[in-house]
């Protein structure tokens, strides 16, 4: 399978390290809006302008495309899906449905298949919830992130005008998830289930009352939660925020008997050093999965939870029926 990389950030060079371990992949090159000479790859990938990519049309299998949910995945996506099979890892939750309808239009008039929103969440914990729901269907989901870095929040607060670099931290607040956790049932809105720090680096004689502002009321990202700001220098952001860790887990508490009895709890958890080489790796996987079903004859657009399992291994049928079963 001859994949490629279109965007060289974090994510980018995630999925540039999963083809070390996935034998089964290629590595055509990296694709960059910024100028090539300044680009050097972790494993000496070829480098490619952004703008040369059709004449590379026949040699790509699946495009993953590695931009961010705020600005670049909306139309990135959609463009590249009419002329490549693609994989996004698009995580803005309330836009997902608009996001897919853009993309399958576009993929299926080009005859080709897109698959968006993979990686943990929207992803892994994604078919989690349908799992647990399906068996459990009298009870209540909960899904906690962090505490962690957000790539995607990250990257929000960083195209703020005036922001040099930022780093995000999703936090679980600990009375609800320890309820959770316990086996109750608590109805909790999302300002009670997390806070977000901000760690933010500004230009010199920038505004930080905007920015903080800005950061405060963003929809979709920080208007819904207690958000804190703390500008900091970009050496100690360097010094004290340098790793990108995360994790999470989604639980739900469930009943049965009948007389709801019973209790049950079903949980999934992640605990992640390096949250984009773990997202990359998802991403190459559904890459793969991508490549089987096109080639059985599917276009559009799909989510992780159209992909059968089976599809994601580099394993055989019988191999995983004898192993994995």
């Amino acid at each position: 399978m001859k994949i490629a990389i279109y965007g060289y950030g974090n994510l980018g060079k995630g999925v540039e390290c999963a083809v070390k371990y996935n034998k089964d992949t290629e590595l055509v090159g990296v694709f960059t809006r910024r100028a090539t000479e300044s680009v050097k790859t972790v494993s000496g990938a070829p480098v490619y302008s952004a703008a040369d990519i059709d004449k590379f049309k026949d040699e790509i299998d699946v495009l993953v495309i590695c931009g961010g949910s705020a600005t670049d995945l909306p139309k990135m996506t959609p463009e590249l899906a009419s002329r490549f099979n693609v994989v996004d890892s698009f995580d803005t939750h309330a836009e997902i449905a608009s996001h897919f309808e853009n993309t399958d239009g576009a993929s299926r008039q080009g005859g080709k298949l897109a698959l968006i929103s993979a990686g943990w969440d929207p992803g892994l914990f994604s078919i989690a919830r349908v799992y647990a729901s399906a068996a459990l269907p009298e009870g209540s989901d909960y899904t906690f992130w962090g505490r962690g870095i957000s790539q995607g929040h990250s990257d929000a607060i960083r195209r703020i005008d005036g922001v040099v670099d930022a780093r995000q931290y999703t936090v679980p607040i600990d009375a609800a998830l320890n309820a959770v956790k316990s086996g109750e049932c608590p109805i909790l809105g999302v300002r009670d289930k997390h806070k977000r720090e901000c760690y933010v680096v500004a230009e010199d004689g920038a505004d930080l009352s905007r920015i903080e502002r800005e950061i405060k009321e963003m929809p979709n990202y920080f208007a819904d939660y207690d958000t804190t700001v703390t500008f900091i220098s970009l050496d100690e952001l360097r010094r004290e925020h340098c790793g990108i860790p995360h994790g999470g887990s989604v639980i739900r508490n469930g009943k049965t008997g009948i007389a709801a009895e019973n209790t049950h709890t079903v949980e999934f958890s992640l605990r992640l050093d390096s949250n984009p080489e773990f997202t990359g790796s998802v991403l190459l996987a559904y890459a793969r999965a991508v490549y089987r079903m096109h080639e059985r004859g599917r276009t559009g657009c799909v989510t992780v939870l159209d992909v059968a399992p089976a599809d994601l291994s580099i394993y055989s049928a019988d191999d995983l029926r004898r192993h994995m079963l």
